[in-house]
């Protein structure tokens, strides 16, 4: 493995700034083992959130009865939760270009144990509503540092692979989720489930102890203080190409979280499905992402990043329209459903990794800010899409559908508007593949 070079901070992509050997820190090469021991450990840290998202989820009833509240109450912690995670990225991200990664990759870790202990703990639904805002709080400081360490430690084509992983982990989570909480809640309370997130806190913590090196050095940090790294943030939103990719980001993950929230209702209640039959469509189109993120790694140091995420927003586009115009003229059916929605998360499993690693190209000045800009995005369009396909109804599938349509069509415009991929010049974002 040779060396890799790491931008410095204010460093570009232009030509000029490649050329000045002061503005480059060469980051010696590292055992193929360690190498791998640190990005499993990112990849566990990104698995946190939709861990904690979903484990619970099969609890909910029983929740309701344990702490004497309505179901709707239920909901506001997992609302919460979701608020929480787009405050943290936006606060955690920009602090560690000023701080350094790793202290605040341990506090989190630390935070995450003990908030989720003290949900086991709470007495009422107020106290567990407020509980599950710290932990979204603390829990996102993992994922918005790991795609900040990938950012500082690694260059060229290893980049977009790494970034693959850590969207195909995403991808996986929200499925094994709720199959951990089932099984933990079939021997234990729900309660439980929030004893198993305090371990998986306490393990997370003692791997960021042992395999993960402060990625940020002094010297390479924003001077500034607080003000300064947030200013950066600020003159990220200023950017056009970066802001187009927050945003394609954004409304690629409100057509998943959609579909999330509404396939169930689809295909159960509409098609008739057994839950059985639901978990194998669901776990069946999560192996499409998965296969779409595995293709995205062996195209990424052949193509440009700039014609992956055309293409990747391009099959959105294509999925999510057939999809409406197969309801529209045939009704509901249930293979064409399922056909569709595959294409629509192939798509989406090619675009994660593809955004993510033009936007923290483009932020690289500010590895941190761009990464809490690109994850605040995706979980707030997320958050915001999931109860919009509930207000509609639950007789049709055109509610779910036309949300997932109007989100890939937007990603689309921001595209072409804001990222404008045919006028990237050489020492724009492809510049992130050259090895």
């Amino acid at each position: 493995m040779t060396n890799r070079k790491i931008l410095s901070r204010g460093a570009t992509n232009s030509p000029s700034a490649a050329a000045s050997t002061a503005s480059l820190t060469l980051v010696p090469p590292q055992p193929a083992g360690r190498a791998r021991g640190l990005l499993a450990v990112l990849a566990c840290l990104t698995a946190v959130g939709p861990l904690a998202i979903d484990m619970y989820i099969p609890g909910f009833p029983a929740m309701s009865r344990t702490l004497h509240t309505s179901s709707p109450a239920i909901q506001l912690t997992l609302t919460a939760f979701l608020a929480g995670v787009v405050v943290g990225q936006i606060v955690i991200g920009p602090v560690s270009d000023s701080l350094g990664r790793r202290g605040l990759l341990i506090a989190g870790c630390a935070g995450f144990a003990l908030v989720a202990l003290a949900c086991a703990f709470a007495p009422g639904i107020g106290a567990l509503i407020a509980a599950r805002f710290i932990l979204g709080f603390v829990g996102a400081a993992g994922m918005v540092l790991a795609r900040a360490v990938i950012t500082d430690l690694f260059h060229g084509p290893e980049v977009p692979r790494h970034f693959a992983l850590l969207s195909q982990i995403m991808s996986v989570a929200p499925v094994i989720a709720p199959v951990i909480g089932g099984a933990i809640l079939s021997v234990s309370t729900w309660r439980a489930v929030f004893g198993a997130l305090c371990l998986a806190g306490v393990l997370l913590l003692v791997a960021v102890l042992v395999k993960v090196p402060e990625s940020l050095p002094p010297e390479r940090r924003h001077k500034g203080g607080l003000v300064g790294t947030f200013g950066a943030m600020g003159r990220l939103t200023r950017n056009r190409p970066f802001m187009g990719c927050a945003l394609v980001l954004g409304l690629a993950s409100a057509a998943l979280f959609a579909y999330i929230s509404g396939s169930s209702f689809v295909f159960e209640r509409i098609h008739g499905a057994s839950p059985v039959v639901y978990s194998l469509i669901f776990a069946v189109n999560a192996i499409g992402m998965l296969l779409a993120g595995a293709l995205f790694s062996r195209l990424s140091h052949r193509v440009s990043m700039n014609a992956l995420l055309t293409a990747a927003v391009a099959v959105c586009l294509a999925g999510t329209l057939a999809q409406v115009l197969l309801t529209m003229t045939l009704g509901e059916s249930f293979a064409a459903s399922w056909i569709c929605q595959f294409v629509v998360l192939w798509g989406i499993g090619m675009l994660l990794p593809a955004t993510m690693t033009l936007g923290q190209n483009l932020g690289r000045a500010a590895p941190g800010a761009a990464s809490a800009l690109l994850g605040g995005m995706q979980f707030l369009f997320g958050a915001v899409a999931s109860p919009v396909v509930g207000l509609f109804g639950e007789t049709s599938s055109l509610p779910m559908s036309l949300v997932m349509l109007v989100s890939a069509a937007l990603a689309a415009l921001a595209l072409i508007v804001l990222v404008r991929p045919r006028a990237v010049t050489p020492s724009g974002p492809d510049m992130v593949m050259d090895s």
